[in-house]
């Protein structure tokens, strides 16, 4: 796999020192227990991050055909909201659960029967979150045919989504992070390897 380009590389160090990515031992939702913790909701507490991860898509979503993007909430809204001010891309987002007064939306934002739009998330571990979205925004009579992520953790998401019609794009995969840090010495030896076979058995 190549190494990152500049700007790529330069994220990846930042996600790691604004605590966005840790090593150590972790219990996930799964119940399993983790050697690498992955939280990317933290990107809000710096602009400057949150700024160059929205420029990080731009290059992704430069390849596609859309009309609008979607961002997945939580986590992914404030990374949707960044693309959308430098991408200049019109944004949505499916709701967690709909409105029991006023409109009643399933979707905010304003769109239009028949558009096609990209879903936005943060990271994508087995694509179940993206299912559940991509549900409510086709039943909105909207078409998706992509989804992009900041963060592929390769567990399954990019196979289920590309299996059931859909195309999956990520910025940056785990391994390439893993990579781009075992090379600058960003994380321990140790560490690295030992989240490298977490991540094959899990």
């Amino acid at each position: 796999m190549s190494p990152l380009n500049s700007q790529l590389a330069a994220l990846a160090d930042e996600l790691l020192e604004a605590g966005c990515i840790k090593f150590g031992e972790f219990t996930l939702k799964s119940g399993l227990k983790s050697p690498i913790y992955i939280d990317l909701r933290r990107i809000i507490s710096y602009p400057s991050l949150l700024h160059k991860i929205g420029q990080a898509y731009l290059p992704v979503l430069k390849n596609l055909q859309f009309a609008r993007i979607a961002g997945l909430p939580y986590a992914a809204i404030p990374i949707a909201t960044a693309i959308s001010l430098q991408g200049n891309y019109p944004m949505i987002y499916p709701r967690k659960e709909a409105k029991a007064y006023g409109t009643k939306a399933e979707i905010e934002g304003e769109f239009q029967n028949g558009e096609t739009v990209v879903v936005i998330d943060d990271l994508a571990t087995t694509g179940g979150s993206k299912f559940e979205a991509i549900e409510k925004l086709t039943a909105a009579g909207l078409n998706v045919q992509d989804v992009v992520v900041l963060v592929d953790r390769q567990s399954g998401a990019k196979e289920s989504l590309e299996q059931a019609g859909f195309q999956f794009h990520a910025v940056l995969t785990i391994t390439q992070l893993l990579d781009h840090w075992q090379a600058n010495a960003k994380v321990a030896q140790s560490k690295i390897e030992e989240t490298r076979i977490f991540l094959q058995n899990s």
